[in-house]
Order: structure tokens, then C-alpha cells, then sequence
């Protein structure tokens, strides 16, 4: 693959393009003309040793002079040059897994080795947004079997990073989502931490919820960190609470993640293999996880919630995970708060055994750091409920939960947002039904999460009596803008939670 023998200057101009690696050239560039560049060309960008392939972009005005290209602020970063440095480009030559991905697309079954390219691909950099989608969409729905599942955890596991102990035990907990709340992780981690058991939690950000709950953490915390501080922190405290990018532990899934926001996509199969990957790579030996089911959840009825149990135990077994399932109820918000902050306040309310704590997301994380500790055997079959409670109920729990804190950069109370407005009940009755997810959206059009203090506060459960003008829930918004914003669509949408 032969370098150019033209250079061209590089411009900053401050694009954020967020993951992707783009490049801006003038249409009547000679290298473009000589070439036959156009956008959307997937290029090579030389700079000394160092190369990155990039998308192309076409300019059509002077921003940019005929021998300049400027580059996205990531690019930059990750060619290491500055204004006035010089690079090269060159054709980037076609991929093969791209034939193994529009296979995928034509709901054909590929093989391991596929898998394993196509990754591998996607991690070093070679796809486009543009192609990193179709591969998405075409694993999306039934189209992955349980073969294909196994594979493509095992070559999500071995895209980077790997952590192991000395220890025979790594216990670690997933929930799959789609209850709006529901933020038992920490919890769960300092609970199981403080019963002497090793729990390194690598988390992501939201994929298509208001938090998820490296968000919620990083309201109280520093979440973003390097496998080595991870490994200090967790030799230190027993367990951690951090986001798995900067450490590298299967970074194609924070790559398809990135992806799967945008598309607002999380199909079955890639999900578990996103779970189990990170499981694998954090080297966890026994994982509990939660499939909430409900008319308006992820999964919606306890069937698919059953074929996804036996799914998890089949691909656990096959990467030499221990998996026990928890099918619970997601009929409904579990705890008060949808968003990072109000998630984390929760969390909090909890540990310290306040009274006005909610109720059923304690209950909850008592049911799943029971079933941990009774899976890792640390305590007899049917007992590991009332041990968990003892611990959370001592405030050892809690005490744990800071130190785990400190270890990782220092504890900071979470904040409301500046700008709320009260939604109230505009009859007397019963509330009879929710529905999760346009409570979810609400709470993004609010702006969480990337606006940490924003979401609701939700206070209106299942056969809760509420009188004419009693509040449901507070939207909360970092701006008076996105406040109306998520008001507005609340005029337009039927009706949210039922009352009768």
C-alpha cells in the first residue's frame, strides 16, 4: 500500500465527531481529483510511524485551502499532530469481513473465524460508523443463534484486555434493563464486597435508559478508569465500581454500544454477548443476572424472559461462567429516581438506611446480593437474602461503598438540577398501569444522561391512591429548554400512567 507522495497541512478546526475518525479535504483538492476521492471514502492518514484509517469528507467552500485537510478533534488526538504538522493519505484497501457482515445482513449464518475478523476489524479501527451499524442491524432480532452468540462473546472477550486474579472466586451481577431506576449495582457491590467476596464491576454508560450505571457513579465518583487502578482499587477494597473503556476490557463492545445509542438498538443476542464479553474480560467466575419482564419492559413477556435464561446459562457454560438467573417484575420503575443523580440518590438513601429509602429497590438488591453470595457459596442455599439485609443493616455496607469511593478518586454528593416542574394527576384513583418507556424517553428529553442531575423523580407505583392534583413525578432539567422540551412531548403522548 504505497504512501502519497503529496503532503497535506493539517487545520484543527474543533469538529467533534465523538469515536469516529474523520477527515475534511476540499473537493478541488489535487489529490482528491487525482484519486477520485469522494465522501464517505475510508482513507489512510500517515503521519511518521503512526497511522489511522478515516472517513472522508468533502468540503465545497474555503474553509479549507486547497492543500489543507483538517481533521476530526479525535483524529488528532489519535495521529498525535497539530496545526501545521504535514500527513499523507492513501487508499485503504477493501475489507473481507465486510462479505461476512452483509452475509449477517442477508440473515445467513457465518462461522467462528467470521466472528473473530469482524471484531478484530471493528477494534482496530478499520469500519466506519456507516458499516459498524449494518453489522449491528444485521445481528439485530432472532438473527444470531446460540452458536453465533458463543462466538461472538469469545471474540468480543479476546478483543483487548484481560484481567485476572488470584483468587478462586469473581463475583460479579447484570441486569438487562428496561425498567426505568432499578440501580441495585452499587448496592449489590458493596454488599458482596463487605461479605470478603472479590467484585470488580465494569459498567457501561446508558445505551438506550435515561443511566446506566457507570452515569449514575460517576455523580459520586471517578468511574473512568485505567486496568490498573482498577486492579488497586479492587485488591484494596474488594470490589470496584468503573467504566471498562479506558481499561480496555473488550473494547469492541464499548465500540458497538456507541453504535447501538445512536440507533437506540439493543437487540438479544448482541446484549448478551456485550454482558457475558465484559464478565469474561473482567475474568468473573460466578454472575447473577436480572431479567425484569413487563408489558412496557425490554423483555416483554416471561417467556422471552425464559429463553433469554437459558441463552445466558448456554453461553456462561461455554466461556466457563457460573450464571444463575433472577426473573423479576418490570412492570414498573423500581425506586424513585430515573437519571444519573436521582439514581444515585437512591443508591445512597439505601445504604444509609434512611427511612424514606424505597423500599422495593432495597428489597431487590437484597434478592440479588443474596443470590450471589448463595451462588459463590458463601452462605447456605436460602439464607443469603437475610445475610445480605444483616450487612446492609449494620452500615458496613455503606462504609464499604465510600471507601470503594475514595479508592477510586473521592466520594461528592449527587445534585438536583436547577429547573423541575411537578407532574399531577388530573383525576382521583388508582394507578393501575405505567408504561416505561415513554417514562424513560421523558426522562431523556430532559436530558439525562448526558445532563447528570436531569430525569424524574418518580413517586406514583402500582395501586398508589392519588387524589385530583397529587404528584406522580418531578421532571428535572439542567435547562429551562429541554424542560419544555420533555413537557411538550408529555402533551402529545397518550396517556403515560393509568389511573382508574
Amino acid at each position: 500500500m504505497e504512501q502519497q507522495s503529496n503532503p497535506l497541512k493539517v487545520k484543527s478546526l474543533g469538529i467533534d465527531t465523538y469515536y469516529e475518525n474523520i477527515i475534511f479535504i476540499r473537493s478541488d483538492c489535487a489529490i482528491c481529483r487525482s484519486e477520485g476521492f469522494t465522501a464517505l471514502t475510508r482513507l489512510i492518514i500517515h503521519h511518521n510511524e503512526k497511522t489511522i484509517i478515516a472517513t472522508l469528507n468533502v468540503v465545497h467552500s474555503d474553509l479549507l485551502k486547497v492543500n489543507e485537510a483538517a481533521l476530526s478533534d479525535v483524529a488528532l488526538r489519535r495521529l498525535g499532530v497539530i496545526d501545521g504538522d504535514f500527513i499523507n493519505i492513501s487508499h485503504l484497501k477493501p475489507l473481507d469481513s465486510l462479505s461476512d457482515v452483509r452475509a449477517k445482513m442477508a440473515h445467513k449464518k457465518i462461522n467462528e473465524v467470521a466472528f473473530y475478523k469482524i471484531i478484530d476489524d471493528i477494534t482496530n479501527g478499520l469500519y466506519s460508523d456507516i458499516e459498524i451499524a449494518a453489522f449491528i442491524a444485521g445481528c439485530a432480532g432472532d438473527n444470531l443463534d446460540l452458536e453465533e452468540i458463543t462466538w461472538l462473546t469469545k471474540a468480543m472477550i479476546v478483543s483487548g484486555s484481560k484481567l485476572t486474579w488470584d483468587r478462586k472466586i469473581i463475583a460479579d451481577k447484570h441486569s438487562v434493563g428496561g425498567v426505568p431506576g432499578n440501580r441495585t449495582t452499587p448496592i449489590v457491590v458493596a454488599i458482596i464486597a463487605t461479605a470478603g467476596l472479590t467484585i470488580p464491576k465494569i459498567s457501561s454508560r446508558s445505551i438506550t435508559s435515561p443511566a446506566g450505571t457507570a452515569d449514575t457513579m460517576e455523580t459520586m465518583t471517578t468511574v473512568n478508569l485505567s486496568i490498573e487502578k482498577i486492579k488497586e482499587v479492587v485488591i484494596k477494597e474488594g470490589g470496584c465500581l468503573a467504566l471498562g473503556r479506558l481499561a480496555r476490557l473488550s473494547p469492541a463492545d464499548d465500540i458497538l454500544i456507541t453504535i447501538e445509542k445512536a440507533l437506540d438498538v439493543d437487540s438479544a443476542g448482541q446484549m448478551i454477548a456485550s454482558v457475558l464479553s465484559k464478565k469474561g474480560a473482567v475474568g468473573s467466575t460466578h454472575v447473577v443476572i436480572d431479567i425484569p419482564f413487563g408489558p412496557t419492559a425490554k423483555v416483554r413477556s416471561h417467556d422471552e424472559a425464559l429463553k433469554l435464561q437459558y441463552y445466558f446459562q448456554a453461553v456462561g457454560e461455554a466461556i466457563k461462567l457460573k450464571v444463575a438467573v433472577l426473573i423479576s417484575d418490570g412492570s414498573q420503575p423500581v425506586g424513585r429516581g430515573i437519571g444519573p443523580s436521582l439514581e444515585a440518590m437512591d443508591v445512597l438513601s439505601v445504604l444509609r438506611n434512611q427511612d424514606t429509602a424505597p423500599k422495593d429497590l432495597k428489597e431487590k438488591s437484597l434478592e440479588i446480593a443474596g443470590a450471589l453470595l448463595e451462588l459463590s457459596g458463601q452462605i447456605e442455599k436460602g439464607k443469603g437474602f437475610l445475610e445480605a439485609k444483616k450487612i446492609l443493616e449494620s452500615t458496613k455496607a455503606y462504609d464499604k461503598f465510600i471507601s470503594i469511593c475514595d479508592a477510586q478518586g473521592g466520594f461528592k454528593e449527587p445534585v438536583f438540577s436547577k429547573f423541575k416542574t411537578e407532574i399531577k394527576s388530573k383525576i382521583t384513583g388508582t394507578v393501575i398501569s405505567i408504561d416505561n418507556r415513554r417514562l424513560a424517553k421523558i426522562a431523556k428529553l430532559a436530558g439525562a444522561p448526558q445532563s447528570p442531575s436531569a430525569g424524574i423523580y418518580f413517586v406514583a407505583s402500582l395501586g398508589t391512591n392519588v387524589e385530583l392534583g397529587q404528584t406522580l413525578y418531578t421532571i428535572y432539567s439542567e435547562t429551562e429548554g429541554e424542560l419544555q422540551y420533555a413537557v411538550d412531548y408529555l402533551e402529545s403522548a397518550n396517556s403515560i400512567i393509568k389511573i382508574t
